[in-house]
């Protein structure tokens, strides 16, 4: 989810990509129109035509659309009365082949910020759920005519800043036909980066008007000019990578100058008391590398080493106390691997990879001596709005397992599809995990998210039980807790709407009792509300036992697959999440309003009643319940089981570490989960072609999750800048409301986070390349800072302080420590682990290069040193650079994989 229940005013400042509420006035009039606009939308496709499929599948791929974003600023965008508001112009172009006079069509396009108003009399747009809207024309039309262009312009809410904002796949609906998608709105891919392209989308150029955010917007467009200053501050250097482990060890020491251990005959496993099974996906791992296990090789000896902990009663290891603790020597003679569990064991053999240049296969002599910084370091991964595949799960296990990352908290159902089958609920993958052109949805979820008409697109799917048994046990081997989570009560729309499906196909069948067995909604429930995508239909019943009975039935289930998976279900997220204003006219709530023994007197009181009542239930049966820290915030801290988790998705630069602190001062299972760090949906650099979401930051590259100082986060004031690249203060002081009362404060001595979790939400990404490019190589930087806690980091001040730019915590002499140790990890990036990611077929992003033209000459560099850069002038061919060398005319520039095959976005000076 891009995460949603916030309040207005942030909302409003940060720009949430359809993410803000609106006035009640507001809301109750777009429910209004919300209805009316689906009765309209079915009685315009009812009017009588002359169309037939062949001539309507030859519009469609004959029709050229080109969207255009005009102008986000107020002055240009905004009517006379809405000057104080934000808004943007966009134009969409329709260029027919032929003279089509028929006014009896219509076109459905996504749409995700609102439109507020359309500026063509010939055409209307009406919304019709989500971000669902439909193109007709009005009584104005007057018909395409071949050849010429007519342009549907309109004022939309807030701004558009990416290229990949205007979603595809529009389609055309005719009556009695079958409807057809507009082949100039499909997405391409490029052949040479992999990336879906948006060809009908016209390309930004004027960075007041379509890039900039507001007249204080201050972020720096990342041209090639402005990211080589950035890069300047890296240098190559074959040393730096030498010896380098990511994520970084707690203590490393090299014994030899030459490279003595020899790995050229591979290894000879000696197991003693460990389990085979626990390391051949760490063994695997090396193989890839080209280290063999045979009986020839240099002896590996696995060494127990092992003590019980007198607080957990778990084992761990002796000297370190820590699960995954591992020793590990590396000598002419042999390695040997010193631990105390399988994780150890499986981490330690990850390190002797990680020491691994590839086509490299002779090491120094080395001591390792090494314990993760957090318990809980997790990767979340969104399957609901888009899904993706098992096979790209499997590998994202895999690549967690060899950087040490050992939670996976898996998005399994949204607003926008159910991606798990339940024994017994087949209607929730029949219906719920696929969307497709049925306004009744009766068969399917209406389209979302540019989805298009057809159910068998790839956006569409689920995974079996056998699927996810895989998966779980997959995860087993390599050390990897799935943590399941459908979120709830809000952004459950598509087990609404599945279950309301259940409910007519019972009664029709005169089954009264099994119709209402499971039932989330209530029929007779006026509440006008929306929420922050737009829905005003996907919100859980709180006050129906339907509703509880059918969350225990889906959590037993997936708790049985774990079961049988021998992968024991520890933690369930239930996602917290609720739409403000949904339930306040369910006559079903009002009656247990009024008549309860539960405790809730007032309709504001039922998110928290039901996030309370689901977590002591999921305890009860032995799993530690999970949410968002905004639903769990509303709750009351008594009412909750005393092991929690909340996993932080405050925004720092606007107060966020406030409620980060007091969740971790509740003795809760902290988990950072911050977006302007942690959200990998978000663009890697601020330029309106990178891919994603940015309601919360516009830049969030590999060097700026390395930055992160997750257990100070006041502290990152000093470093950072907000969404609009501005100055911001962190004032972590004590603060006190008129009756004394604590709102906000420092955290306690003795308390802290538990973890952080990388996030990456489906709502842009389509495809598993896409997934695989927005997440690494940000993913190996979340396991730096999860493992890792760097000498650099600001030590946090109990007592409280202010933070800012010129506050002066993070001294020079940081700041230095800082940079050197990234210019280490970034050429052990470029020398070393993209091209391990070359060899795992992992689809991720390669930086953009900087470069700049002096005296006529290229200047050119990366922020990943050792990574080839190419060059082109003149549109010639691609020729590699060495060094700077004259050119002329247009200059573009573009990273290589290290192997060659894929090549990075490019750059034009």
């Amino acid at each position: 989810m891009n995460k949603t229940i916030i309040a207005s005013a942030l909302l409003l400042s940060l720009g949430v990509a359809g993410c803000q509420h609106s006035s009640s006035e507001n809301l109750a009039q777009a429910n209004i129109d919300l209805k009316s606009d689906t009765q309209s939308s079915l009685k315009a496709e009812s009017v009588e035509h002359s169309w037939t499929q062949t001539t309507l599948n030859q519009f469609a791929e004959q029709l050229n659309v080109t969207y255009r974003m005009v102008s986000n600023v107020p002055q240009e965008a905004c009517a006379e009365d809405q000057q104080d508001q934000r808004c943007f112009i966009a134009e969409i172009d329709f260029t027919s082949a032929k003279n089509i006079s028929d006014g009896n069509w219509s076109i459905y396009y996504s749409q995700m910020r609102p439109v507020q108003q359309v500026l063509n009399p010939e055409f209307d747009i009406k919304r019709v759920q989500g971000d669902l809207h439909q193109i007709t024309p009005t009584k104005n039309f007057t018909g395409f005519k071949a050849g010429e262009t007519k342009t549907l312009n309109f004022r939309g809410e807030l701004w558009q800043l990416s290229e990949t904002d205007p979603m595809p796949n529009y389609y055309i609906v005719v009556e009695g036909l079958t409807p057809v998608v507009i082949e100039s709105t499909k997405v391409t891919i490029d052949t040479e980066t992999g990336m879906e392209q948006r060809p009908y989308v016209e390309a930004f150029t004027d960075a007041k008007r379509q890039y900039r955010r507001t007249e204080k917007d201050q972020l720096v467009w990342a041209k090639a000019e402005v990211l080589f200053e950035a890069n300047q501050n890296v240098s190559f250097s074959h040393a730096l990578a030498e010896n380098r482990i990511i994520p970084t060890p707690e203590s490393i020491s090299v014994d030899s100058s030459d490279k003595v251990v020899d790995l050229t005959k591979g290894i000879n496993v000696s197991y003693n008391q460990v389990n085979p099974e626990a390391v051949a996906a760490a063994l695997a791992r090396l193989s890839r590398l080209g280290v063999e296990s045979n009986d020839t090789g240099l002896v590996l000896n696995l060494v127990t080493n092992s003590a019980t902990n007198s607080v957990t009663g778990s084992v761990t290891n002796s000297e370190a106390g820590v699960d995954g603790s591992y020793q590990l020597e590396l000598t002419a003679d042999g390695i040997t691997l010193n631990a105390a569990d399988d994780a150890g064991f499986s981490y330690g053999i990850a390190s002797i990879a990680a020491l691994i240049t590839p086509g490299e296969l002779s090491l120094n002599a080395l001591q390792i001596k090494d314990s993760p910084r957090y318990d809980f370091r997790g990767m979340h991964v969104d399957v609901a709005r888009n899904f993706h595949s098992k096979q790209m799960i499997l590998d994202l296990i895999d690549q967690m397992a060899a950087y040490k990352l050992n939670k996976l908290h898996l998005h399994m159902a949204d607003d926008e599809g159910w991606r798990l089958e339940i024994e017994g609920l087949p209607e929730l993958t029949d219906i719920g995990s696929k969307r497709c052109h049925d306004l009744t949805e009766t068969t399917c979820l209406i389209p979302q998210l540019g989805s298009g008409p057809f159910a068998d697109s790839k956006v569409n799917g689920y995974y079996s039980k056998a699927d996810y048994i895989e998966i779980l046990q997959y995860a087993t081997a390599r050390q990897v807790e799935v943590i399941p989570s459908m979120d709830m009560p809000g952004h459950s729309r598509a087990a609404i709407k599945s279950m309301d499906a259940r409910y007519r196909q019972f009664m029709a069948a005169g089954n009264e009792l099994a119709a209402n067995e499971y039932l989330l909604s209530d029929a007779e429930d006026k509440t006008v509300y929306s929420s922050v995508q737009y829905y005003s239909d996907n919100t859980l019943n709180v006050c129906m036992e339907s509703t509880f009975h059918f969350v225990d039935k889906v959590i037993s289930e997936i708790a049985k697959l774990h079961q049988q998976a021998n992968h024991p279900l520890h933690r369930y997220h239930i996602g917290a999440d609720e739409t403000a204003g949904a339930w306040k006219q369910s006559p079903q709530c009002m009656a247990f309003v009024a008549s309860n023994d539960k405790g809730v007197s007032s309709v504001d009181d039922l998110g928290a009643y039901f996030i309370e009542r689901l977590s002591n239930s999921i305890a009860a049966k032995g799993i530690e319940p999970a949410g968002w820290s905004d639903g769990m915030s509303h709750t009351n801290p008594s009412n909750m089981p005393a092991k929690s988790q909340s996993n932080i998705w405050d925004v720092i630069s606007h107060d966020g570490y406030k409620r980060a602190h007091k969740q971790a001062n509740l003795g809760w299972d902290a988990v950072l989960s911050n977006p302007e760090v942690l959200y990998f949906d978000f663009p890697y650099e601020a330029d309106p072609k990178e891919h994603g979401y940015y309601w919360a930051g516009r830049a969030l590259n590999s060097q700026k999750i390395f930055s992160f100082m997750p257990d100070n986060l006041p502290a990152n004031a000093e470093q950072w800048q907000d969404i609009e690249g501005n100055d911001f203060v962190a004032d972590d002081r004590v603060k006190k409301d008129d009756k004394g009362n604590l709102i906000s404060g420092p955290l306690e001595k003795g308390k802290g986070f538990s973890g952080i979790q990388g996030q990456i939400w489906s709502e842009t990404i389509r495809s598993d390349d896409v997934a695989e490019y927005m997440m690494y190589p940000r993913v190996l930087m979340l396991a730096e800072k999860a493992w890792h806690k760097a000498k650099w980091e600001v030590p946090y001040q109990y007592k409280g302080s202010v933070y800012d730019a010129n506050s002066g915590f993070f001294t020079a002499e940081l700041r230095n420590k800082q940079q050197q140790q990234w210019n280490e990890l970034a050429n052990t990036l470029g020398q070393k682990e993209l091209a391990k990611l070359d060899k795992a077929d992992i689809a991720y992003r390669l930086p953009t290069v900087g470069a700049k033209v002096i005296d006529g000459k290229l200047h050119a560099n990366v922020a990943f040193p050792g990574l080839q850069i190419e060059y082109r002038d003149d549109n010639a061919v691609w020729t590699r650079y060495e060094q700077p060398i004259e050119v002329s005319g247009a200059v573009e520039v573009r990273s290589v994989a290290p192997d060659g095959n894929r090549k990075g976005r490019s750059l034009s000076l």
